[in-house]
């Protein structure tokens, strides 16, 4: 019982730290990478569609992008999904293919990235934490239903903590490595 409980959390956990990394991808860093692009939105056949499903992304250089779409007719739809999105980035077509110049970042820009890489960061968090509530409330119904004593739910909160904490430490160790390369010049 108090290892399923642990084991889902854990499970919930590691999928909240997974989206918190696609997030901190999809912040631009001055140089290019298909993580900043491909979860964009295309409006495609009346569908909102992820770009990725849409057409191979590449990097052709350090600050090039390269979108190939599988469908030539889909190209004015990713152009235009693309100047929405926040990005800042403007595309080129020759017909076949569109290309992203990724511009170098001001030192504004980065300081703003920065602030918005930490909120995130504290939302995952925030999300770990609240994990760790659930589980915890989950252990305390089933000591009330005397299912588990009160040394099994001092031991089972003491491993839920270190899973959090562990959980936790891991989402601040990616949002250091993403402040680092988004700081870098």
């Amino acid at each position: 019982m108090i290892s399923r409980i642990l084991q889902d959390t854990g499970d919930k956990m590691r999928k909240s730290l997974e989206v918190l990394e696609k997030e901190l991808a999809s912040i631009r860093t001055g140089r290019a990478a298909p993580g900043l692009v491909e979860h964009i939105k295309v409006e495609y056949a009346g569908v909102p569609t992820p770009l990725n499903q849409l057409g191979g992304i590449s990097v052709a250089g350090a600050r090039l992008l390269v979108i190939q779409p599988w469908d030539r007719n889909s190209i004015p739809a990713i152009e235009k999904a693309i100047l929405k999105s926040d990005l800042g980035l403007t595309p080129t077509n020759d017909g076949t293919i569109i290309r992203l110049n990724v511009p170098p970042l001001t030192e504004e820009r980065r300081h703003e990235l920065v602030r918005m890489l930490r909120r995130l960061v504290e939302e995952g968090r925030v999300a770990i934490r609240n994990l760790r509530r659930e589980a915890a409330e989950d252990l305390k119904d089933l000591e009330k239903k005397k299912e588990l004593s009160q040394d099994e739910h001092k031991r089972a909160m003491d491993q839920l903590q270190k899973l959090t904490d562990s959980f936790i430490a891991d989402v601040e160790q990616a949002g250091r490595v993403k402040e680092t390369e988004v700081m870098e010049v």
